[in-house]
């Protein structure tokens, strides 16, 4: 069954003092769509985006415990236990498999999506079809690790980058025969690039072999725990005995207790990129133990994590 969760737990630094402690850049109402009056959060617009993607009961966000409340207000539709509260913040690969440890509890084929909360994505449609393709490529392979890369439109030398290998060509849907979309838009990953310098990055662009990588995933949730078991056992062991915990009189202390001892790390250096280098060790993709993928979305994509990104949404005069 598909799952969906929402990584909301970062400060927002780079926008205080707009963005406060209290109040993150996230749930602040400070974009303003189109000719629309009223306001919205980036939290607000990364649930909207997830209509008609997957079932309302079956979507999650993750976040700091101390926003849960006004995240509640915000966002009713969430019941309280599909808002994961971090005790602390460890990192990205930490909320990625809190969730893979509570939602493989309750549903042990469980497929989630990953979305961030700090971007203004359009057109909607484009990122439903493209996000809908990750689904079905795990579907069609529990093993793949999908992510999401960002048709560049500059040479960025704040974002991440990832470069595209060769084309997947064997995707097929037991019912329908090949599945439409895979050839014009996915690719098995050739490497993983963290922020470049400026001339790496103009070649990066200029080659058409690059995408921004956009920090949003499709996997299978016992795929996720058999890789940090892998890459990073001391965050498997303390998420097993947090899952252990999910949903008994126990679970509150015990998250309290074991999630500040998980090791703080990004889900990119924890999974992705070791997960793409053991693919590419295997030499054939059939001997592989994780695939990992890369979906082309080309569509505009906009990270509000600056004043000058911020003022990218706002209507200009002369």
């Amino acid at each position: 069954m598909r799952y969906a969760m929402i990584m909301a737990g970062g400060a927002g630094t780079r926008l205080w003092p707009m963005s406060r402690q209290d109040r993150p850049k996230q749930i602040l109402k400070f974009i303003r769509r189109g000719g629309e009056a009223a306001e919205v959060s980036l939290l607000e617009l990364a649930a909207g985006r997830l209509t008609g993607l997957v079932e309302p009961a079956n979507r999650y966000i993750c976040t700091a415990e101390g926003y849960r409340g006004v995240i509640r207000a915000q966002l009713p539709d969430f019941g309280d236990e599909q808002v994961l509260g971090e005790p602390v913040g460890r990192d990205t690969v930490n909320a990625v498999g809190l969730t893979a440890a509570v939602l493989h509890k309750r549903d042990k084929d469980a497929v989630f999506c990953v979305l961030t909360a700090d971007h203004v994505i359009e057109p909607e449609d484009v990122f439903r079809s493209r996000m809908d393709l990750g689904f079905r490529l795990v579907d069609n392979d529990p093993r793949r690790f999908v992510t999401f890369s960002i048709k560049p439109t500059y040479p960025a030398t704040g974002f991440g980058y990832v470069e595209r290998g060769t084309p997947i060509r064997d995707a097929k849907n037991d019912k329908h025969g090949a599945i439409d979309g895979v050839k014009e838009h996915c690719y098995h990953v050739a490497r993983f690039v963290e922020k470049p310098d400026a001339a790496r990055a103009e070649a990066y662009v200029k080659s058409g072999d690059f995408g921004w990588n956009s920090g949003m995933f499709v996997w299978k949730a016992s795929s996720v725990l058999e890789a940090l078991k892998l890459f990073k056992p001391e965050s498997y062991e303390g998420l097993m005995k947090i899952q252990a915990a999910w949903g008994t009189k126990k679970q509150k202390q015990v998250l309290e207790d074991v999630y500040p001892t998980l090791p703080k790390i990004s889900v990119d250096y924890a999974l992705m990129e070791p997960a793409s280098k053991q693919s590419q060790a295997a030499g054939k993709a059939s001997d592989a133990r994780f695939s990992v993928c890369t979906v082309q979305m080309d569509l505009t994509w906009l990270d509000v994590g600056s004043w000058p990104s911020y003022a990218q949404t706002l209507a200009t005069d002369k």
